[in-house]
């Protein structure tokens, strides 16, 4: 999946990219999604396949929070490479 820019910044994430995209975008991508309640047991779990606006709308996450998150994530890889 590519990444995406908007106002100069650019996004790694979206809401039409599946939790398997995500999960392969970054090694915590995993934690974050816990943190969130998401997947993180038995009876909430996700399938790689559903996308991430389908996960927020089904679990009432807010996504733009979600997203934020998860951009963070890709932030700090970003910065300790520099």
């Amino acid at each position: 999946m590519a990444d995406t820019e908007t106002n100069g910044k650019t996004s790694h994430f979206n809401l039409d990219m599946t939790v398997g995209e995500a999960l392969s975008m970054h090694p915590r991508v995993r934690e974050v999604f816990a943190a969130f309640h998401l997947g993180g047991c038995a009876h909430c779990a996700i399938n790689q396949y559903e996308t991430i606006g389908q996960v927020c709308a089904g679990y009432g996450v807010d996504p733009d929070m979600l997203l934020d998150v998860l951009e963070s994530l890709m932030d700090k890889a970003e910065t300790k490479s520099e």
